[in-house]
């Protein structure tokens, strides 16, 4: 917390690397100031500061990959290796570090993840944030960025992104998961390689009231609610952000989500 009150100003570069690698240990720690004020406001600023060397940041992205797919009872360890890996995925997008292989273990690692998650919970007073399905999203935003990215790694984020926007059960997004997972989205679209009739068709999936058998049926039970106010939230958000600028690479996004919009009404 000292060294947070300075900034994480750390003068000797072997200490720094030492310091910024010791982190990754802070990420399932139970106390949230070891996980937000120091672990991931740490690293950020280090990573963001281009002051860790393409050595250690390698050492990180393996490090927090394994982290990221160790089982975790408490919940914190797997959401904030997340959420520092999509820093580490920054440092590599601005200036390139990883090898193809390596970037595309981190495509497979953040979409298994993604796909995987069942603990939703957001904000708690005492125990500070989990927020899985909204740090991964970051993590898969990141990645989207990445001109390096090829047309198969995109489509898996697509993929990756469908299975959480309206998961199955009865949870209700209220901290904002919706529009973090439109990110990723919302960059995948910008790089112009996927077409609008495979836009088309991904939005028609998530338009789909299955496993209830219209949209008018959702209203009698919490899973119905649930997956009606989680869709709605995502299309929403895609909605505003495709239709608040003139990228004609948005327009298909704009497209899917007034559909979906119109036919939740």
């Amino acid at each position: 917390m000292q060294l947070r009150s300075g900034n994480f100003e750390i003068t000797d570069p072997g200490q720094r690397e030492r310091f910024a690698l010791a982190l990754v240990d802070c990420v399932a720690d139970p106390d949230p100031e070891l996980r937000d004020q120091v672990a991931y406001e740490g690293l950020a600023t280090l990573l963001r500061g281009n002051l860790i060397s393409p050595e250690t940041i390698q050492q990180l992205r393996s490090s927090l990959i394994a982290q990221m797919v160790t089982p975790d009872p408490d919940g914190f360890g797997q959401p904030f290796a997340a959420l520092l890996l999509a820093e580490v995925a920054r440092a590599d997008r601005v200036e390139p570090v990883f090898s193809a292989e390596q970037r595309a273990e981190m495509v497979d690692a953040a979409a298994d993840y993604m796909r995987g998650i069942n603990d939703y919970r957001g904000f708690d007073e005492t125990q500070g944030w989990r927020h899985g399905v909204a740090h991964d999203s970051d993590l898969l935003m990141q990645l989207a960025m990445n001109p390096a990215l090829d047309r198969a790694q995109l489509l898996e984020i697509m993929d990756a992104v469908a299975t959480q926007i309206a998961p199955d059960g009865m949870h209700f997004y209220i901290y904002g998961e919706s529009r973090r997972l439109s990110r990723p989205i919302l960059f995948v679209a910008m790089r112009g390689i996927v077409t609008d009739q495979e836009w088309a068709d991904w939005f028609a999936k998530l338009a789909s009231p299955a496993p209830f058998d219209d949209w008018g049926s959702v209203y009698t039970s919490q899973s119905g609610l649930a997956k009606l106010h989680n869709t709605r939230n995502f299309a929403e958000a895609i909605y505003v952000s495709a239709t608040a600028n003139d990228e004609a690479a948005l327009t298909p996004l704009g497209n899917g989500a007034l559909m979906i919009l119109t036919r939740l009404r």
